[in-house]
């Protein structure tokens, strides 16, 4: 008799368990952010290391596009930044004979000068003396301004080419496919050896591992729930196999829409819904177009 009376009271736990699960404030389906990679370049995809179902990571290299052209050509623009650069003037050689003429120029004005004083020159030979030594300086001057504009003129092409090989080096970095984030791959677009232009689909990914209710409210139960509130989420698996996430409220719409067809609420006269998202970490069960509850629990009191 002992034995019986708990088997029975096992059995209606198990039952009263069942039908709490039942209970749901708001439901929905399970979604996840999703991220459809295209191409940025144009050319044959050489390579291309993608299959459904595959989990790759943030920055994994899965594809490359023929970048030969790409190659030559940094490869001629790289040849002309360095005639450019050899092409760029030695200032200080250049101005250095002018320089020490000036120089001797100064000796000689300076030797008149010491003459005059003595009455071994006139007057006529230090003004010629004066006279050569400006004429030599107004050279000088005049070439380094030449010297100057020659070679700020150079720098400017060599800016130019600089900015033409960092177009082409980006160019090159683009034709090396990279998953954005890190995924589960949900679809695949392409194969290796078609021929790809920019914004060509090749793949979507989709981040498993945070995914998201996307649930319904009816404008009574918007007071009951706001950004950051901790609530009970629950999946349905089928056959009345449930199975509970704790998940976190990222996101309530502003706006009201129409219920859609498949989503039940608690009050089945409201004609329109408030949509929100709930976070859950997944465990690897949940699937993106999963059936999910929310239970709302009051936040404790601080």
């Amino acid at each position: 008799m002992k034995h019986k009376n708990l088997t029975l009271i096992f059995a209606l736990l198990l039952t009263a368990c069942g039908r709490g699960d039942a209970e749901y404030d708001a439901t929905g389906t399970f979604e996840a952010t999703e991220v459809v990679v295209s191409t940025e370049a144009n050319g044959r995809l050489l390579m291309f290391d993608v299959e459904e179902g595959a989990t790759l990571t943030g920055g994994q290299e899965v594809g490359v596009i023929d970048t030969m052209q790409l190659y030559l050509k940094r490869l001629q623009l790289q040849a002309s930044l360095k005639s450019v650069e050899e092409q760029r003037p030695d200032i200080l050689k250049q101005v250095a004979a002018t320089r020490e003429q000036i120089t001797q120029a100064e000796r000689e004005r300076d030797r008149v000068a010491r003459l005059l004083r003595v009455n071994a020159a006139n007057q006529k030979q230090l003004d010629d003396a004066e006279t050569m030594l400006q004429v030599l300086q107004k050279q000088l001057e005049a070439q380094q301004s030449t010297l100057n504009n020659s070679d700020q003129s150079l720098t400017w092409q060599s800016s130019s080419v600089g900015v033409q090989v960092a177009q082409v080096e980006d160019q090159l970095a683009k034709c090396h496919i990279q998953a954005p984030i890190t995924g589960t791959v949900l679809a695949k677009y392409v194969e290796a050896g078609e021929l790809a232009v920019p914004g060509t689909p090749l793949f979507k990914l989709a981040d498993m591992e945070q995914i998201y209710l996307r649930a319904y409210l009816t404008s009574e139960q918007l007071a009951e729930v706001k950004l950051g509130q901790q609530v009970m989420v629950y999946a349905d698996y089928g056959d009345d196999v449930r199975k509970s996430y704790p998940g976190i409220v990222t996101w309530i719409s502003s706006a009201a829409e129409f219920t859609p067809k498949t989503i039940l609420t608690k009050d089945e006269r409201a004609s329109q819904v408030y949509a929100m998202k709930v976070a859950v970490k997944n465990d690897g069960l949940l699937k993106i177009g999963m059936y999910g509850g929310v239970v709302l629990q009051a936040e404790e009191t601080k």
